[in-house]
């Protein structure tokens, strides 16, 4: 390497300021996530580029000749990841080559609009909208466990809240959805609880171990925003606290996993969310007082709390970097 930047100096392709900076700094580094944005960023232009694409011309070119399209991107893409990807195994599986994830995601994308395309212009389906969420579902956890794709994991999940009508998101959990139905509630704990059994199988069965974290993050949010859902849902009632107890187990459970993982964020999330459920108890109880007293003491009870908070933290964060 040193000879190559002498021949270039020599041949006066590189200034004397040039060639002393690259003596003084010879180590290579890396430009392994600089590569990985750009093909990210490539799949995502040509998606986009082909949908306003499609959308301008839709008239000229014709429903029939877009959904070919798409499936012969979908066709390409995954023929290519069949033919070069490496054997299933349960553990972590690299990627044959740079490009293989992003092809990998390319062709998923374009099967779930493949499949929607083909319900919203030619009602294939029907009015069963479970089948046409319930197909891309299978699909989509099929091709991330066979080709080892956390991206495509995502989505599946993601599908899976969709088939189960609702949004795992958490911003859209606590902005879009209006916690005022049994109905939504208890689907929204199911899905979570769905989610946290599948963070612990795959850990208990050794299948793909790594995929661990994905089931846990939106599992966490999703139980702990519905279980005090359940609770403000039955505030009048005594079941408010049989939700609240439901509460304090998960979150005593996860608080256990998190220790033995060396996990600070879920250690994080269970705190926090434990924190707004004894908070709203204090409140509860302030409020039966009806003093005005009492709201002095609520002042300094979320004063002191927060202070409390940061050094909990803080202690649980240096016991877990100890264990």
């Amino acid at each position: 390497m040193d000879n190559l930047y002498e021949n270039l100096h020599a041949d006066g392709l590189i200034s004397n300021e040039s060639f002393e900076k690259v003596k003084q700094r010879s180590d290579l580094f890396s430009v392994h996530w600089e590569i990985k944005t750009l093909l990210y960023l490539g799949v995502l232009l040509l998606t986009s580029g082909l949908a306003l694409l499609i959308y301008e011309n839709i008239d000229t070119i014709g429903h029939q000749f877009v959904l070919a399209l798409i499936a012969l991107i979908c066709i390409g893409c995954f023929g290519y990841c069949f033919k070069t990807s490496l054997p299933f195994n349960s553990g972590k599986v690299k990627s044959p080559n740079t490009s293989f994830d992003y092809i990998l995601l390319l062709g998923s994308i374009s099967l779930l609009t493949f499949i929607g395309y083909l319900q919203f212009e030619y009602k294939v389906f029907g009015t069963n909208y479970n089948l046409a969420t319930l197909i891309p579902m299978i699909v989509l956890f099929f091709t991330a466990y066979y080709f080892d794709h956390l991206g495509i994991l995502n989505m599946a999940i993601a599908n899976l809240a969709v088939w189960m009508g609702v949004s795992v998101t958490p911003k859209s959990l606590l902005l879009n959805t209006t916690f005022d139905s049994q109905t939504i509630i208890y689907t929204y704990l199911a899905l979570g609880i769905i989610l946290l059994a599948g963070a612990y199988l795959t850990q208990r069965f050794n299948l793909k171990k790594h995929f661990k974290f994905s089931y846990q993050h939106y599992g966490v949010h999703v139980t702990f925003i519905s279980l005090l859902a359940g609770y403000f849902f039955y505030y009048n009632s005594a079941l408010a606290m049989l939700w609240m107890l439901m509460l304090s187990a998960v979150a005593w459970l996860i608080f256990r996993d998190a220790f033995k993982n060396h996990s600070f964020y879920f250690l994080l999330l269970v705190v926090l969310y434990s924190y707004v459920a004894i908070s709203s108890l204090v409140v509860r109880v302030m409020m039966l007082a009806e003093d005005e007293g009492a709201l002095y003491l609520t002042m300094l009870y979320f004063i002191g709390s927060a202070i409390g908070l940061i050094f909990l933290l803080i202690n649980l964060n240096k016991k877990i970097k100890a264990s």
